[in-house]
Order: C-alpha cells, then sequence, then structure tokens
C-alpha cells in the first residue's frame, strides 16, 4: 500500500463544498489527512464534512465568503486552530460569468480578481507560517484552469487571473524551498462540475476530449492529494495539467468517423 505520508497532517480546502475542492477533501481525507472545508455553501459544506467524518478523519466546515479578504484569513486561522497545525492548504476558489470585455466595469473586474487571484494570495499568506512553524514544512495546491494557458473570449480577466495563478505558484515554491513548503498547481478542464456540468450527447460534448469522456471531481481531487503528499515531496513550482488531454490537443478534436481534424 502506497504510503501518502499524510497522516496526523492537516489540511483546508478552500471551496470544499462541491465541485473539485469536494474531490479534494475527500481524496486528502482518504489518504489520512484531517480537513477543514471553507465555503459559502453551509449546507454541502456540512455534507462534505459528514463524508470525511465517516472514513475516520477530523473534519470542520468554516463558513467563508471568499470575495472578503478578512473572512479568508479567518479560515485559515480556525482551522490551524481546530487541528493545532495546518500542513495543506488547496486554493479552489474561483469562479467566473461569461461576458464581453467592453461590457465590463471596475466591479466587475474587482469581483473576478477578488475572486480568483486575492483569495488565494491571503490564504497562501497566511498559511504558510503555520507551516513553518509546525517544522514539517507543507505543500500548497492552487487550482488554476487551463485557460492560463490559451486565449479566453469573454473570460479575460479571469484568464488573466488563472495565468497569474500559475506565475506566483512558481514565485511561492522558490521563497519557501528552504522551509520544506511545496507549491504547485493543477489546470483541470473537462471536469464534470455543477459550474460546467456537460449535457447533450456524450459522445458529441466529449470529442474535443482525447480521452474521450469528462472526468469526475474525484479524479481531479485525487491528483491534488497526490501533489500535497509525500509520494510528490520533489515536485514543487509545477503546474499539472488534468484535463485529459485537451491542452495537448492544441485544437484537435477526434471526427465522428474515428478520426482526427483541427476545429
Amino acid at each position: 500500500m502506497l504510503d501518502f505520508g499524510l497522516e496526523g497532517r492537516a489540511a483546508l480546502v478552500t471551496a470544499g463544498a462541491g465541485g473539485i475542492g469536494e474531490g479534494a477533501a475527500i481524496a486528502l481525507a482518504r489518504a489520512g489527512a484531517d480537513v477543514a472545508i471553507a465555503d459559502i455553501d453551509a449546507r454541502n459544506g456540512e455534507r462534505v464534512v459528514g463524508e470525511i467524518r465517516a472514513l475516520g478523519r477530523q473534519a470542520q466546515f468554516i463558513d467563508m465568503n471568499a470575495l472578503e479578504t478578512g473572512q479568508v484569513r479567518a479560515a485559515v486561522a480556525s482551522a490551524a486552530q481546530r487541528f493545532g497545525r495546518l500542513d495543506v492548504l488547496v486554493n479552489n476558489v474561483g469562479g467566473v460569468r461569461s461576458r464581453p470585455f467592453l461590457s465590463q466595469n471596475d466591479g466587475n473586474w474587482k469581483r473576478v480578481i477578488d475572486l480568483n487571484l486575492i483569495s488565494m494570495l491571503a490564504a497562501t499568506q497566511d498559511a504558510i507560517p503555520h507551516m513553518i512553524k509546525g517544522g514539517r514544512g507543507g505543500a500548497i495546491v492552487n487550482v488554476a484552469s487551463s485557460e492560463a494557458f490559451r486565449a479566453a473570449p469573454n473570460y479575460s480577466v479571469y484568464a488573466a487571473c488563472k495565468a497569474g495563478m500559475t506565475e506566483f505558484t512558481k514565485s511561492m515554491a522558490l521563497e519557501f524551498a528552504e522551509h520544506g513548503v511545496r507549491v504547485n498547481c493543477i489546470a483541470p478542464d473537462g471536469i464534470e462540475t455543477p459550474g460546467a456540468h456537460p449535457s447533450g450527447d456524450p459522445v458529441e460534448r466529449s470529442r474535443h476530449i482525447p480521452l474521450g469522456r469528462w472526468a469526475s471531481i474525484h479524479e481531479a481531487g485525487n491528483t491534488i492529494a497526490f501533489l500535497a503528499s509525500d509520494l510528490a515531496s520533489y515536485v514543487t513550482g509545477a503546474t499539472l495539467a488534468v484535463d485529459g488531454g485537451i491542452g495537448a490537443a492544441g485544437g484537435w478534436i477526434r471526427r465522428k468517423d474515428g478520426g482526427w481534424g483541427l476545429t
């Protein structure tokens, strides 16, 4: 059996009440960690907490509005106090609505930036001192998007934030390597989350995915748990695509006859 090295470790997952955050929280618990979930959705948050406890791990739900920096910082403090330490942080908060750039205003930009970028900065800044104090280092996994690496018309500010996350990941990996704090990132796509639930013919909707299917939130969560664990002890500053090959395809899709063609 693989030893993830997460027994006795404590993790905080932001936006852990559903989607990729839920998958990450469950995967971390299965790997041995106690998990705190910070989210605005109390109903689903408590549901996930129940699933974690059913796995024999300690769990906590923290009510948090990621648009309020003070609440993000308070969530980090609450998790560290609850478990007496903090070893893993998953910065999973994010989201956006389609809107042409010229129809946006300062308020629209600020909301997207606060949600997708500022919340990560605040959580990271407050989590790292706890990891250093714990004496065993720690692991941070940032959840970006494939939009960090490609054009995203009508999602331009969101894409800029996600690109910023990947570069922030590299800088943090260097700044805190001497303390044993590893910082990595995933760039997911094609994940069956509530905000991007695929519809229509299963074959047609998956033609742009080389693996031919959408992934579950637990597949994304397993990747996050791997990066947070000792199995990835020599991995830092990396961004791992969790997208079924979408990024590698670069516009190639599987034709209905089974061959490949460019979109």
